[in-house]
Formats: C-alpha cells, structure tokens, sequence
C-alpha cells in the first residue's frame, strides 16, 4: 500500500514537471523552476512586454483575497478605458500567467488587449497571484478546505462584481479547462449570470466520466484522492520541497515519463516543447486536495454536482443524501456561448462536450478542431489563426463593441 502511495504521488507531481515529450527534468533544472517568483505578474510578465498593467485585490465572501490584474496595449490609457471589460479564467495547477506565457501575437491576454479590449485577469484562491485569506494562512487546513465550487460561487462572484464596480459593464467571460467548469456552474445562479455579457469557453468541461486521459485514469483508479487524504495532504503544491525530491527519485529510473504531456492532456499537434523552462518558471499553481477530490469524484460518478461528503454530512450540508447537481438547464437561453474543443482532448472529451451541448437551453456557438489537444487551446502556436480571430468576431457579434 505504501508504494502504491508513494507511486500515486509521483506520478501526480509528475503530470505538471515532466511536461517535455522527450526528457524528464532533473537535478539542477527542478530546483531552479521550484523557486518563486517574486513581484506581481504585472511587473514579471506583462509590463516587460510594453502593456499597461495594474494590480487589483478583491475579498471574496469567505475572506480570501483575490490578485486581479487589469491590462491594456501600449497605446491606451487605463485610466479612460472605454471598452468592454474581459475577465480570464485560468485552468487547474494554472495562474493569470497562464494567458501571457507566449509571444504577445500568441497569447490570448496580449491578443485581446491589441484588439482593445480591458483585459481583467483572474486568479482563484491559492494560487501564487492571489494574496492569501483575511485571518487564515496557507499553513491552516481550513485555508484549504474548498473545491472548484468555492471558485465558481464565491471567486468568480467576486471578480465579476468587482469588473462590474469598476467599468459600469457587463463582462466577457473566457475560461480554459478549469476556467469552464467554474463558469458553467456559476451561470446557473442567477445574480452571478446578471453580470455575464458572454462567455469563449476553451476545452469545456462538466462532465468527465469519458475523458481517456491514461495517467488521470491510474489516478483515479488508484483513488490518490484519498491517499492524500489519510497522509493529512490539504495543500496540492507541485513546488514543494518533498514532491521535487519525490519528482526527481520517480525520473531517476523509476517512472518513465516520456510523453507524459500526452498521456495527461492527449496529443497536442501545436504546442510548442521548446519553451517548456519558460512555462515552468511560473506553472504549476497549487491547489487543494478538496479540489483534486472533486474532480475525481465527478469522473467516477458522470456527475455535475456539488461536493460529495458522504450520505451523513450530506444530510448535514445539502439536506438530502446525494449532492445537489448544477442543472445547466438554468443557464439563461438569452446568454450567448461560444465553445471550441479538440478531437485529440483527452480531459474534454467529445461526448462530454456533447452532454454538455444536449443540456443547455441555448444553442452555442462551436468550433471543433480535431487536432486540437487539451493544451493547443491555451499554447497553440497557431492561436491566433485558428481560435482567436473566431472568438473576437463572436463577442462583436454580441453588440455595438468599440473594438478593432
């Protein structure tokens, strides 16, 4: 049982280090990447790129701060931004970093500001941009007692009344991975989707019962949810001390993690492998075991619902045995959805996209591309051409916009 565990662990910290398709990280290379980052993603990784950024903070209902960042091209003022508001929502193990990892004609965050939008960058709680809880630390197990529901009821709650307090305006909403499950969830509340002009949705997810991914599959198999759970793990932080000691045993001879990038996400026909030392300066962002566990529980159930506590506390929280489900029916028909989804994306299966299709009201806008992996939608090298342009003709469509 303890090598099964002690597996589990290395394979998880494995599917955010070992992302080249031809050679695992090692030694000096680990440990340079598991350092910090210091300062804001503004003064990091945007202004160094000639945009106007600025750093944000909101408070969400159950205390924890909330980093956003508001960015413009070069050639516009913040201070008199006049169109339409954007917010981005990152992917799990992700940042606002996320948006701004590729050259400015490749990353959607540079793309859309160029395009002139008020570019806000989201970043969910734990994560290295965010700032932390009113009275808790990062060392308190409550500071990581939350899930994917928390970030759809409470943080993408709060970063919309906090754009909304800011411009006057409804909000364009673009999630990736992670990004959309949040979304899809949270527009089934109506005071959260009151504020929701349109949603671009990369890689939707809701349902995950299909996905192929063969190492989430082992995972899940395994139950590594609940072996992190029994070793008293709250915090998911692929940087830590232990896990980069475990990452490097695993490579060393015992893991092979060739194609591990594949084996995660499907095959990627457009990512580009040779800015991987770039990507993991900043990536992965940690996460909650509670999350981990969410999402584990959705592909075993082929369930869209709140967090599983158990039948007893069930009862306790929901009233009822079973979670309540998000019934993606209440997504209002009036609010305009744009998808695009991959052939080869094995977390955001074809037919999961489908049952997600068959259950809305609307009829959203889809673009399929059948090379696409999981990660083509957020580092495609061809992002522009196949996936940008589409989406910023769509949120035209959606009104009179003041943009290029």
């Amino acid at each position: 049982m303890a090598s099964s565990i002690l597996q589990a662990l290395m394979l998880v910290v494995a599917l955010s280090l070992c992302i080249s398709s031809t050679e695992c990280l090692t030694g000096d290379s680990i440990i340079e990447h598991s350092q910090s980052v210091d300062g804001g993603l503004c003064f990091n990784l945007i202004e160094p790129s000639g945009y106007n950024c600025l750093e944000h903070t909101a408070q969400t209902k159950d205390g924890f701060l909330l980093g956003l960042q508001r960015v413009s091209s070069g050639i516009l003022n913040l201070g008199s931004q006049t169109a339409p508001p954007v917010l981005l929502l990152h992917g799990l193990f992700m940042g606002g970093d996320a948006w701004f990892m590729d050259s400015p004609n490749e990353s959607l965050g540079f793309v859309l500001a160029d395009h002139g939008f008020d570019v806000w960058v989201g970043n969910v709680r734990g994560t290295k941009w965010s700032h932390g809880h009113e009275s808790l630390s990062d060392g308190d197990k409550e500071f990581w007692d939350w899930s994917w529901e928390e970030m759809a009821l409470y943080d993408l709650e709060t970063m919309l009344s906090y754009i909304n307090s800011k411009t006057g305006s409804k909000v364009f909403v673009v999630g990736h991975s992670q990004g959309t499950i949040m979304s899809l969830a949270a527009f089934t509340q109506p005071d959260i989707v009151s504020m929701v002009k349109a949603a671009a949705l990369l890689s939707p997810i809701s349902y995950l019962d299909h996905i192929t991914s063969k190492l989430v599959l082992n995972l899940v198999h395994m139950y590594l949810d609940e072996a992190l759970g029994l070793l008293g793990m709250h915090q998911l932080n692929l940087k830590s001390d232990i896990l980069t000691n475990m990452i490097e045993s695993a490579c060393d001879g015992h893991l092979d993690c060739s194609d591990m990038l594949a084996s995660i996400t499907g095959e990627n026909c457009c990512f580009n492998s040779s800015r991987v030392d770039v990507y993991l300066e900043y990536e992965p962002h940690p996460s909650s075991v509670k999350n981990l566990k969410h999402l584990f529980q959705m592909i075993r159930k082929g369930t869209f619902s709140r967090y599983d506590y158990g039948s007893i506390k069930n009862l306790l929280q929901y009233g009822k045995l079973k979670p309540p489900t998000f019934d993606l029916s209440k997504i209002p028909e009036s609010l305009p959805i744009w998808m695009a989804h991959g052939g080869n994306d094995a977390l955001g299966d074809v037919i999961d996209v489908e049952h997600t299709l068959k259950e809305l009201k609307s009829k959203p806008n889809v673009l399929f591309l059948e090379d696409y992996g999981h990660i083509d939608f957020l580092l495609s090298t061809r992002g522009y051409e196949d996936l940008y342009d589409n989406m910023i003709n769509f949120f035209r469509s959606c009104g009179n916009l003041n943009v290029q």
